[in-house]
């Protein structure tokens, strides 16, 4: 099976744990020593609102190629209608993208990529 064929929501489940290993590294890369200091501080990252805005950033930038954004639309239209409580239906649906997308590249093989958009999301 090609990639591209994968589940979206498989990709964003793959995705969301690369993400937030990438958070987490950078966080206590910071010198964040407390556990629910970094908890809090991750917020600012991993949670729905804040990656579907990460995500807008990158598109308002054309910081994606087309097979990109291919794969992040192909998770945004995914039919689904359950969302968690704190957010609205479409910022998840944008988050869900962003976590697709990282873990379309992982399975690709593109970790240099992974690394830019990381960068692109964490000021580096």
């Amino acid at each position: 099976m090609q990639t591209i064929e994968i589940n979206v929501l498989v990709l964003a489940y793959l995705g969301d744990t690369i993400y937030e290993n990438y958070v987490r590294k950078y966080l206590i890369g910071k010198g964040i020593g407390n556990v629910n200091d970094l908890q809090k501080e991750s917020i600012n990252y991993v949670s729905a609102k804040s990656q579907a805005k990460f995500l807008q950033d990158m598109l308002d930038n054309k910081f994606l190629s087309d097979e990109e954004i291919t794969v992040v639309k192909r998770a945004r239209n995914y039919k689904t209608t359950s969302h968690p409580k704190n957010c609205d239906i479409v910022t998840y649906k944008y988050a869900t993208g962003l976590e697709s997308l990282i873990g379309y590249l992982d399975l690709e093989g593109k970790k240099d990529r992974i690394d830019e958009i990381m960068n692109f999301i964490l000021g580096e």
